[in-house]
């Protein structure tokens, strides 16, 4: 005769602490770089590190002519562009850009009144 248990190792004290420090590294890697690795619910994004540029964040709405629209911005404000990632799920659309740091301040307010922006965050 078979019994059949479900799997309940992830229940463990040890287990519990390790899914704890696993998610607060995610936050905080997220937090301090913009990388998205391993989320469920927001695109997959692995971002390498920058020394002597800024990295900004634009959350908006999975349509065409996004990033079309966030580079005119770049290009209206002759920011030099050294890196830029995009990735996106069927309604969501997440671009990071790194910047040079010899920019005119108002493309801030600029890229953050583009239509269909969910969220723009400048991380450093």
């Amino acid at each position: 005769m078979s019994l059949l248990t479900p799997q309940i190792a992830g229940s463990t004290d040890e287990a519990q602490k390790a899914i704890g420090i696993f998610v607060m590294e995610r936050i905080v890697e997220y937090m301090n770089s913009g990388s998205t690795l391993y989320c469920v619910n927001f695109p997959n994004v692995q971002l390498p590190k920058i020394n002597k540029a800024h990295r900004l964040i634009h959350v908006h709405k999975n349509i065409p002519g996004m990033l079309a629209q966030l580079n005119e911005v770049f290009a209206a404000h002759k920011a030099n562009i050294l890196g830029q990632y995009l990735k996106t799920t069927e309604t969501i659309g997440y671009a990071i850009t790194d910047i040079s740091t010899t920019y005119n301040r108002t493309i801030l307010e600029d890229l953050r009144v583009i239509p269909h922006t969910m969220k723009f965050r400048f991380l450093y």
